[in-house]
């Protein structure tokens, strides 16, 4: 049997070499007059195998938009090479010591030393030279002029082994514990049926759950303990979440799954489980009809559902729905339980265009 590959993947990876140009023009005013178009290099500096310099130029370049400025640009000096670069010319400020007046293309520009004209295309830094002689760059006359150059080499195109991380399998694992029983240490009877736990697990996940069996009032030495007032598979599915973290009785929905939800939500308030109450509150959001708005409405504003009470009450007062919700079993039930409720849905209908 031929061993199985592991998955592979290629990396492109972009390489960079980077520095710092500096060029110091000292006695500034002695260079003033050579002519337009005229200028000086600094020493070539060696980056990413190219060799580069800055061009100052005192009267400016040859162009008519350089008069009476001084110009800078940076060059390529390798012979019939070309090379992509970002870059950033820029003057010191000798107050401060912050650069400004900068040249600083935002993506990468092309040199090609063959091309004569590419020079004067590439972005330039130009200040008019009565403005820079009042400026804080020229200081003793003295101008500094610098680069931060960053040429973009061949990509490295490498090959990798992918590393496939599983999904984590605590849900699965803490599920197989509640399944097979082992380690348990406490039991509970429902209605004649029994559930084994871990009382840890439990008071982790429910502070209910903590303060009984773990809290000055609780019993940390029981090991039986009854729940009333709860059905045995609305007490499974309770243990099924605290565990794995989902209720499985969702998978199916139907009418009979909406009861269920009902009473998994009353469970989660009891044992104050408040992500799985926010679930079933978003299921039974999803499943109101004209029947069953007003129960849902009823449960919600007992037991503390903000979002669903408000959800019941908007569904109620749209689309003309009211005489069906009113003509409702479920609305006698509201009327008589939850009075407040009416005043909430009388509000809402006075501001609501919708009915």
């Amino acid at each position: 049997m031929a061993a199985s590959q592991k998955p592979t993947e290629t990396l492109c990876t972009p390489t960079t070499a980077e520095t710092m140009l500096v060029f110091d023009i000292a006695g500034y005013s002695l260079h003033k007059g050579i002519g337009a178009g005229k200028f000086i290099q600094s020493n070539p500096v060696s980056v990413g195998g190219y060799e580069w310099c800055i061009r100052y130029y005192p009267d400016g370049d040859a162009s008519k938009e350089s008069e009476d400025h001084v110009s800078v640009y940076l060059e390529l000096l390798t012979k019939g090479a070309k090379a992509r670069v970002i870059y950033d010319l820029r003057l010191v400020n000798h107050e401060i010591d912050l650069t400004t007046g900068r040249c600083c293309p935002k993506s990468p520009t092309e040199f090609d030393s063959l091309d004569a004209s590419i020079l004067g295309r590439n972005k330039q830094l130009k200040k008019k030279r009565s403005e820079l002689e009042k400026s804080p760059f020229l200081r003793d006359d003295r101008l500094m002029i610098e680069c931060a150059l960053t040429v973009i080499k061949e990509p490295l195109v490498e090959e990798t082994v992918k590393i496939r991380v599983p999904p984590s399998d605590l849900a699965d694992n803490l599920g197989k514990w509640l399944e097979t029983k082992e380690e348990t240490d406490v039991t509970f009877n429902v209605r004649g049926e029994t559930f084994h736990a871990h009382k840890i697990l439990l008071a982790m996940r429910s502070p209910v759950f903590k303060a009984q069996l773990y809290g000055p009032m609780g019993d940390r030495t029981a090991r039986n303990i009854t729940v009333e007032d709860m059905q045995p598979d609305v007490f499974k599915d309770l243990l099924d979440f605290i565990y794995c973290d989902k209720l499985p009785s969702l998978d199916n929905p139907d009418k009979e799954n909406d009861e269920m939800v009902k009473h998994l939500l009353v469970a989660a308030d009891r044992y104050a489980m408040e992500r799985m109450k926010m679930i079933c509150e978003a299921v039974l959001c999803k499943s109101l009809t004209v029947e069953t708005v007003a129960s849902t409405l009823a449960l919600a504003d007992q037991y503390h559902c903000s979002g669903l009470k408000d959800a019941c009450i908007e569904f109620a007062i749209s689309c003309n729905r009211m005489g069906g919700v009113v003509a409702s079993q479920g609305y006698v039930h509201l009327k008589r339980s939850c009075p407040a409720v009416l005043g909430d849905i009388l509000e809402r209908v006075t501001k609501s265009p919708k009915v």
